[in-house]
Order: structure tokens, then sequence, then C-alpha cells
């Protein structure tokens, strides 16, 4: 049987051929695809990141999928006129500014994000709100494209590690933690980033807004089955981690401790996706018609009105943040080579320092030097100087590690706190190392602009304001570390007679260092 709509109803994407006028076909996609030209930087840094990490390959389906959903809503462009809103310029200006301040502290998310919010604004502005409003799931879900959660991996794997030793403990298991690592009687364990969940977390993010918009129109729904789809997944990683566990225990360490461990948890992680969105299912609700205009002045006012002049006023706005960020660029390179002297500092040098270094992306300039404090207790010092920074060489950045995954030592605890400094007051970071002969206590914190701080967000600003102002991106790592096989009490007061009598050496070195 074939059901034909009652005049004056059109069903979404299907019976509907009205379309913008041609006119406007130009506009649309000058406005449209121009932002890929200007920002073909930013738009590599992503495909960079889709091509190297499996956890943000999905991002090659999001333009498709918008698209196919945007084409789905198509009956809406004969049904609503075309009419260009100046004050989205406003909002794509602020998309711009972000993407600059990004572009200066060399926030790659920043810049990701503000760039593909250029698109949804920039068809807010062409069409008006009245007509964008009924493309807005199809336009926002390109901001999946954004490779972001790696943010999330440090307390997954935290909280992965506490459920799954809660567990085994509660199985009647005796285990022995220490930081993400724990023993069992039959094998070690640890917990690592591939272990967090934050694939399946990522995963199923995209795939419950996607399944919440196709098949609720209930705005409570969706957000429902969303929060479903943040929670199941952390949930569900954890009983995996469990699971696994228990497999190799039981199994004598033959099983799931390889590559089949990751198998299971794919095929876990499917099953609960299923089981999910089974579920979901039997609260959908049908899609609503699209009912037409009453008459068709829409169309004819929508051909009236040229998108032309304001498909420039887009193009020129976003022309301006990357031409300024390529002149603060050349303003702010310092052609100097670096030349970092060693402080003059009034301690002598200590031989039998533990075999440890700072795992960052290599700087400019780098000293490591171990020291005798007063009580004999020795105290290594390391600086790391960085002088124009990019993606391949900066002070912050998150791949920059105490410890590389594969060296001997680990974080076992990480705390900010505050010491004096003689005149000063530093907020610094507290790491505790372990995995050598002994634990080690590491005070660190960043120079920039010559100022210091802990915060890596605080960091970030300080850059940012430093090469607005034209200063430069000079900036440095201090790390002093002690070790603690007495106790983290006994290294910590080594560290602050270090801070007391040595930090003004250290930061004259410095600034002399940076030599503007």
């Amino acid at each position: 049987m074939h059901l034909t709509p009652p005049p004056g109803v059109i069903k979404a994407g299907i019976d509907a051929p009205a379309q913008p006028a041609r006119a406007n076909y130009l506009p649309l996609a000058l406005a449209l695809l121009a932002p890929f030209l200007l920002y073909l930087g930013t738009v590599r840094s992503m495909v960079d990141t889709w091509n190297s990490s499996e956890t943000f390959a999905h991002g090659y389906v999001i333009l498709p999928i918008s698209l196919a959903l945007i084409w789905r809503q198509r009956a809406w462009f004969g049904q609503l006129p075309a009419q260009p809103w100046r004050p989205a310029l406003v909002l794509l200006a602020g998309a711009g500014a972000a993407w600059l301040a990004g572009r200066i502290a060399d926030v790659q998310v920043v810049m990701q994000y503000a760039f593909v919010s250029m698109f949804p604004l920039a068809f807010l502005a062409l069409l008006g709100p009245r007509l964008a409003a009924k493309f807005t799931f199809p336009l926002l879900f390109l901001l999946f494209a954004v490779p972001f959660g790696e943010i999330f991996v440090g307390p997954l794997i935290n909280y992965t590690a506490d459920f799954t030793v809660w567990a085994v403990q509660a199985t009647g298991i005796p285990v022995l933690r220490n930081g993400t690592r724990f023993e069992l009687p039959s094998g070690s364990w640890s917990v690592v980033e591939a272990c967090s969940g934050i694939r399946y977390l990522i995963s199923s993010i995209t795939l419950g807004c996607l399944y919440a918009y196709l098949t609720y129109r209930s705005n409570v729904r969706r957000a429902v089955f969303i929060g479903l789809s943040i929670v199941v997944p952390i949930v569900a990683n954890w009983l995996r981690a469990y699971g696994i566990v228990m497999i190799g225990h039981m199994s004598g360490m033959e099983l799931a401790t390889g590559v089949d461990h990751l198998v299971y948890g794919w095929l876990f992680f499917g099953v609960i996706m299923f089981i999910m969105f089974w579920i979901g299912s039997y609260w959908r609700e049908d899609e609503q018609p699209i009912a037409a205009a009453p008459a068709a002045a829409g169309r004819v006012q929508g051909a009236a009105r040229p998108l032309m002049p304001m498909a420039l006023a887009v193009v020129a706005l976003c022309a301006v943040w990357p031409a300024f960020a390529a002149f603060n660029e050349r303003a702010n390179h310092n052609a100097q080579e670096v030349a970092l002297p060693e402080p003059k500092l009034g301690w002598p040098y200590a031989a039998g320092f533990a075999d440890w270094e700072v795992r960052y992306m290599e700087p400019d300039a780098r000293l490591a030097r171990a020291y005798s404090a007063p009580d004999g207790r020795p105290v290594k010092l390391q600086l790391l100087y960085y002088r124009n920074q990019s993606k391949q060489k900066g002070l912050i950045s998150s791949v920059n590690r105490l410890a590389g995954e594969k060296d001997v030592w680990h974080e076992t605890a990480s705390s900010v706190r505050t010491e004096s400094a003689g005149a000063r007051t530093l907020a610094l970071r507290e790491t505790v190392l372990d995995g050598g002969d002994s634990p080690l206590v590491v005070w660190h914190l960043m120079w920039i602009d010559g100022q210091y701080t802990a915060s890596n967000v605080a960091g970030k600003l300080r850059q940012a304001q430093a090469k607005l102002m034209f200063h430069g991106d000079d900036g440095a790592l201090v790390a002093i570390a002690a070790p603690a096989a007495d106790g983290e009490e006994a290294a910590r007061a080594a560290l602050r007679v270090f801070l007391a009598q040595n930090f003004n050496a250290v930061d004259a070195a410095l600034v002399a260092a940076r030599g503007r």
C-alpha cells in the first residue's frame, strides 16, 4: 500500500524538492568553503590526529554524517526564506578571536573548536536564525570532528584502577597497589592509557548523540539517553578491566594478558552498546512531518534577499585572524641561539644521584646538575629552556612527562603546594616518583615571560599575553628533586633549603638566557 501525505504536508527529507534559489549557491559555497583554505593548518592538525590515533579515527565520518543530516532536512530550504543576520558576525568574530588566542598560545584544541564553530556561525549569518535553527544538530554535530578527550585519560585511568583493585579485593584476592600498578599473587598489572576507556567513551558519546537525535523528539528523552551514553561506557570499562584481571588470574596469567585482552574489551563494549541502543529503541518517537508554509511568499522573499554581501563579510571576517597570526608569529620570532648559563650556586656538586631525567620535548637548551645540600643529601636541578615554540617543541604539551611510559620511574602522587623562595612565594607542583632504589620527591614549575606558574592553563594564558605584547615566547621548566629513602618530609626539607639559598641564582640564569 502506498500512502500519500495530505495536501500541505511534506515529509522531511523525502518528498521535498524545494531548494534554495540558484543565485544563493555561489555565496553559500564561498562562505562555507573559504575557512578550509584560510585555516588549512588547523585542518591538517585535525587530520594528523585522526591518522595517528585510533581514538579519533571517527573524525573522518563526521562531516559526511552532518551533510547527510542536512540533506535529510532539506525541505526547510523551500519552506523558510533565507534572511542574512548581522548579529551572527559578532559571534563569528568571537570564534576568530578564540582561534587567534589558541594559535598564539599554541593550544590546538582551542584552535580546532574555534575553526569548526565557524561553520554553524557562518550558516547562521547567511540564512538567519529561523532557518538555521532547523539544522542545529547537524551543524553542531561537526564539533565531534575535533579530537578532544585526552585530558580525561588521567582521571579515567585512576578511576579504573580504583574500581579494579576494589573489585578484586572484594572477590577475596589480596592486592598490593602502587599508583596505577598493582600486584596479585598470580602476577602484576598496570592500568595504562589503552585501559582508560577513553576510546569507548568518545565512541559512545558520539553514537549516543546521533542515536538520540534520530530516535527521539523530546529533549528530555534525548538528554537522558546522552547521559546514559556517558555513564554506561565508564562503568562498562571498569567491569571490563576487572574481568580481564580475573581471567588472567584464574588462567595463571595465560589468558587476557596481551593483545587478546583488547579484543575482549571491544567485544564487551560492542555488546554493551547494542544492549543500550536496543533498550533505548523501546521509547523511540516517530518523526514529525514538516508542515508546508501557508503561502509561497517565503520562497520569493528568500530569492529576493541576495546572500553575496553577507558571504563576503563572512569571508573577510574569517581572513582577519590568520593574517594577524602570521604577522604576530614573525614579530615574535627570535633568531638568537639560546645560551643557558649555569646558575652560580654555593653548593658543591654531588655524585651518585638517581638516573632520572625529565621526559619533555627536546628543548633548545638543557641543564642537569646534582648538588650536595648542607646535610649531605643530593638535590638534582634540571632546567629546560624553550624558544620559538611549536607543536613539535613546546614547554606545555600533553606529551610532556616527568617520566616516560617505558622508564623505570612512574608517578605515584601529585599535588600543588606553596613554598617560599627567599622573598618570593611560589606555587609549584609536587610529584612523587617511584621505581628506583628510593622514591624521588620532585618540585617543578614553569618560567614564562619572567613569571612563575605551576598551572598549564595559566601558563598558556601567560604565553598568549606575552606574544600579544610582542615579548616573544621564551619559557622554561624548573625541576628540583631529592631522594626520599628516609621519608618524603626529609626530602621536602632539603628542597626548601635549596629554594631559600639558590632560587635567585636560578632565576638570574633564566633571565640571562632570555637576553632581551
